[in-house]
């Protein structure tokens, strides 16, 4: 006899007996002062930002990391962060990191932001603080750091390839060719996902998918003939689906930390998810 952990109620994510009784979505430090003076210790859920995708003046940008994700025990605190995704922009660039989200002892980094026209790597996932280019951080369960295209609880983003599986996971990469028909590659699949990689050519381009989420969908790329096309998909966030890329434009990603898509040629990248916390007592 089985039991499945869609539809046994005895299964959750949060500890036996507490209630879910704060969401903070507002992005910022503000205060918690009305948590009852006998609560000691509450368990917390803390999602970092997602990184934005890269911007290009020409060819594709790659797409930027999810947030962390970090669950546990800590002392009650009268304030709270909640990151901010990286907002994308039109200017080459690479995408802007996400925000840390912390409660407590209870943290977690931003996604990074997608690489630009040189170097199109996709962002590496946050861990308890925020991701450095392809490599991902240490998680707030001590597993350890992953470099590029490796899978890890936090994984690292794509140099050469699709951002890597994970808890938290790691934007696609770009490609640079300007010509020829090309495709981005995809974020990494996981539980918070990292953006899809962008390509934009004077064949057809398709942009890479955003990393396909255990509770939502990452957004679709674009594809179409000629730079006009190619942008990378917005990855899936904690608490929405990352939005489809449009034209050479990327799609932003889901709240609750996913990665935005990269833009290609000239368009506007991805923005990242913002953060979000949980309180349970």
């Amino acid at each position: 006899m089985s039991a499945s952990i869609y539809s046994n109620s005895s299964f959750t994510d949060s500890p036996y007996g507490l209630k879910l009784q704060r969401t903070i979505t507002a992005t910022g430090t503000t205060s918690i002062t009305d948590i009852p003076a006998g609560i000691q210790r509450v368990y917390a859920i803390v999602i970092g930002g997602g990184g934005a995708g890269g911007s290009a003046t020409t060819g594709g940008a790659g797409g930027g990391g999810a947030g962390g994700y970090s669950a546990g025990w800590t002392y009650v605190s009268n304030t709270v962060t909640v990151g901010t995704g990286g907002t994308g922009t039109a200017v080459e660039a690479a995408g802007a990191n996400g925000g840390s989200s912390i409660y407590g002892m209870v943290m977690a980094g931003g996604g990074n932001g997608g690489g630009t026209t040189i170097i199109t790597r996709g962002g590496g996932a946050g861990g308890a603080t925020t991701a450095t280019l392809v490599t991902s951080t240490i998680s707030y369960t001590g597993a350890p750091a992953a470099s590029s295209g490796n899978i890890g609880y936090a994984s690292g983003g794509g140099q050469t390839t699709a951002g890597a599986d994970g808890v938290s996971t790691g934007g696609g990469v770009g490609i640079s060719t300007v010509t020829g028909d090309r495709t981005g590659l995809a974020g990494g699949r996981g539980l918070i996902t990292g953006g899809g990689g962008a390509a934009g050519t004077a064949g057809t381009g398709t942009g890479g998918a955003g990393g396909t989420g255990d509770f939502y969908a990452g957004g679709t790329g674009s594809t179409g003939t000629g730079t006009g096309f190619g942008g990378g998909g917005g990855g899936a966030g904690f608490t929405s689906a990352g939005a489809n890329a449009s034209a050479n434009n990327g799609g932003n990603g889901g709240s609750g930390g996913g990665g935005g898509g990269g833009a290609s040629t000239g368009g506007t990248a991805g923005s990242g998810g913002n953060g979000v916390v949980y309180i349970y007592y």
